[in-house]
């Protein structure tokens, strides 16, 4: 049964290759979310098993809306790993992936192997 990623950014190209490339895997089913106003709604709806969450976006930021799913008693335990283009691949190391508490954070332009790995690591996980 494939894992459900509900991935939440402001840049909607980004978003609908990320999806194309999740799902041609065959692991994933992607439902995308361009509005961070919306993004608690629609993870409600679709209740997934994990969310890529981008930092930097108009309206609610990425720490905003991590904190209403840490609000919400269905959501509190479904892993996030943020993306961010404020750190990049060049100020980590190849296959760094740092820990924030309990969020995972990518640098963007991610990695798609990186990624599966670290989506697939993080269900486990939870």
């Amino acid at each position: 049964m494939a894992k459900k990623v509900l991935v939440i950014d402001d840049e909607a190209g980004f978003t609908k290759l990320l999806k194309m490339n999740l799902e041609k895997s065959g692991e994933f089913e992607v439902r995308i979310e361009n509005n961070s106003m919306k993004a608690l709604a629609a993870a409600q709806e679709f209740q997934p098993d994990v969310i890529l969450l981008d930092v930097v976006m108009p309206g609610l930021d990425g720490g905003d809306v991590a904190a209403q799913f840490q609000d919400d008693p269905q959501l509190r335990k479904v892993p996030v790993i943020m993306l961010t283009a404020l750190v990049s691949p060049g100020e980590t190391s190849q296959d760094a992936v740092a820990q924030s508490g309990s969020l995972t954070v990518l640098p963007k332009p991610v990695n798609m192997d990186k990624l599966t790995q670290c989506l697939l690591d993080a269900i486990e996980a939870a």
